[in-house]
């Protein structure tokens, strides 16, 4: 069965980068659009990073306003593996942060569209 294993989380000062990963199986991710989302305490599930399917779409992509220069999304299809670049980490990017699929064709920001999701990885931006 499917599993979707983050990983690439952890602490960084601000102004530093990391790369999270998302690793699938059971499904093959360059049929699926991808979405990275970010939840911290008392707050809901907000669309980081979401890009559309390899095969059927454009693989065009989205950006929330708040991430938009800082962050890159992208995927190793033969890896099965999504990615996403983050540089310039500021406190304010400090959550969890958890990869999401769906099969279909252009991306969406809505959580409850998403079928497969990651464990979450933590990110903690802090001098």
């Amino acid at each position: 069965q499917y599993q979707f294993v983050e990983s690439g989380g952890g602490l960084v000062q601000p102004g530093g980068s990391l790369r999270l990963s998302c690793l699938a199986s059971g499904f093959t991710l360059a049929s699926y659009r991808v979405g990275w989302f970010r939840q911290v305490p008392g707050k809901e599930h907000e669309a980081v990073s979401c890009i559309s399917d390899s095969d059927s779409s454009d693989g065009s992509t989205y950006y929330a306003d708040a991430v938009k220069g800082r962050f890159t999304i992208s995927r190793d299809n033969t890896k099965n593996t999504v990615y996403l670049q983050m540089n310039s980490l500021n406190p304010e990017d400090t959550a969890v942060y958890y990869c999401a699929a769906r099969g279909g064709s252009y991306y969406s920001t809505t959580p409850s569209e998403y079928d497969y999701w990651g464990q979450g990885t933590q990110v903690t931006v802090s001098s």
